[in-house]
């Protein structure tokens, strides 16, 4: 019994490495491309000095790739899960805060971004959809182990190093 609980284990964080991974590397690659669109986004916020906007307009969908690709390679889960919960945290205050500045902008989540027509904001989805993908890193920060990772983890618990030598 307890072998197949620890099993399932794994193969959630899997399927949570992917996810999360995956949305990151997604997210950051739609950005890539338009880098006046990103900056239009991160402004849109008007929360960063005018000098730090074009930094982390360009600077963000990088570090967004490379967490995920490190989730989906399964390398250095732990750090890249909470690398992932403190960016998605980061993006629920400020949606949240553009929210409630009453600010008309597309998130600029997965590129675009910006002003937008009044009523063409989608916040209420935006930060349900961040939260549930914050308690999903949490969990995988929680509990990196998983399958098909190429990293490794040192301190397995005592279940875990017998998974192991089960294998």
């Amino acid at each position: 019994m307890e072998r197949d609980r620890s099993a399932l284990v794994l193969w959630l964080a899997t399927a949570a490495r992917l996810v999360v991974g995956g949305v990151f590397v997604v997210a950051g690659a739609l950005k890539l491309p338009d880098p006046a669109a990103a900056v239009r986004a991160v402004r849109a916020y008007r929360l960063l000095p005018e000098a730090l906007v074009a930094p982390v307009a360009f600077g963000l969908p990088v570090v967004e790739i490379a967490v995920g690709l490190a989730l989906l390679l399964g390398v250095f889960v732990r750090t890249a899960a909470i690398a992932s919960s403190v960016l998605l945290v980061v993006f629920i205050v400020g949606v949240g805060s553009a929210w409630a500045r009453g600010l008309q902008i597309d998130c600029g989540c997965f590129g675009n971004g910006g002003q937008v027509a009044a009523g063409q904001t989608a916040y209420p989805a935006e930060v349900a959809r961040d939260v549930a993908l914050l308690i999903v890193a949490l969990a995988l920060a929680r509990w990196p182990r998983s399958r098909f990772a190429l990293g490794t983890h040192v301190t397995a618990s005592p279940t875990e190093k017998e998974l192991l030598r089960a294998r």
